[in-house]
Formats: C-alpha cells, sequence, structure tokens
C-alpha cells in the first residue's frame, strides 16, 4: 500500500477529496477549499501544512493533511492531524490505518509525543477505527472555535 508525502502534482486529487470528504461530514457547503489555497499552503515560501497521500494504481484514494501543534506541558511539538479521508470504495484495505502509521513514524521519528485530531460524534466508523489502533477520546476536553462573523466581530472590539 503505497503511502507517501503529497507532492504539487497530488494536489487537485487532494482538493477532489477533501470536497468529498466535506460530503461525507454532511456540510459540502462549507468547503471551499481551491487548489491554489492547498499548494500555497504546502508547498509556500512558508509552509505550515504537510500531508501524504495513499495510491491504489496509481490513483490517490486517500490522504492526511496535518500540522504542528506543541505541548507546553511535555515541552514537545506533536501533529494535529486535520483531514484523514480514503475513498469510500477503498475503506477496510488498511489505507487509513497506513495513513495514520506515516504520522505515528513522524511523531516518533522527531521526538513528538502527539497526535491529536477531532472526529465527529457522530461518526461511529471513524471512531470504532481509531479506538482499534489504541486511541482515546479526551472526554474532559471541550472544543471550541471562532470564525467567520463571530471572528471578524471580536476582533473589531478588540
Amino acid at each position: 500500500m503505497p503511502v507517501r508525502r503529497i507532492q504539487p502534482s497530488d494536489v487537485d486529487d487532494v482538493v477532489r477529496l477533501v470536497h468529498a470528504l466535506a460530503e461525507y461530514e454532511q456540510a459540502p457547503q462549507e468547503c471551499h477549499l481551491t487548489s491554489e489555497q492547498l499548494h500555497a499552503s504546502l508547498f509556500g515560501e512558508a509552509p505550515a501544512l504537510f500531508g501524504h497521500v495513499a495510491e491504489v494504481d496509481g490513483e490517490v484514494v486517500g490522504y492526511c493533511l496535518w500540522f504542528l501543534s506543541y505541548s507546553t506541558w511535555r515541552g514537545t511539538h506533536g501533529i494535529y492531524m486535520e483531514d484523514l479521508y480514503v475513498d469510500p470504495a477503498q475503506r477496510g484495505s488498511g489505507l487509513g490505518k497506513a495513513l495514520m502509521v506515516e504520522l505515528a513514524k513522524e511523531c516518533a521519528d522527531k521526538g513528538y509525543h502527539r497526535l491529536e485530531w477531532s472526529v465527529l460524534k457522530w461518526n461511529t466508523p471513524a471512531i470504532d477505527f481509531y479506538k482499534s489502533i489504541g486511541a482515546a477520546p479526551l472526554d474532559e476536553w471541550e472544543t471550541h472555535r471562532l470564525s467567520d462573523d463571530a471572528l471578524t466581530g471580536f476582533a473589531a472590539r478588540g
């Protein structure tokens, strides 16, 4: 199962899969990612986003996008996985696990102490998969977000 770092030639395929993920998560209207945006984020002057892709017969059928986080308590970086997605026709083939293994190796090789991500509470197939690889939910933590009008309004109020 070939899993490798994302390359510029993969960007269009990954954008297609990001939009498929948004559809799966029942929020296609919220996904506005373009190939130009993703290319700039991954391969621009100072990239802060990284990724891997999974291929079958030369076709990109899965991806994960991630960035570095930092734990003040541990004093080390970690990885925050923004997305993990495998085409429905390839699910159960081990590609999702292979992508996760690459991120775990990245952490181990660089001395990072955390690999974290969020999952929708209704996404039981993903939750079951994550539990099967030893991940544990952080039940005592709640995710919060400022975005769109709330973000700009708060910024303007100072």
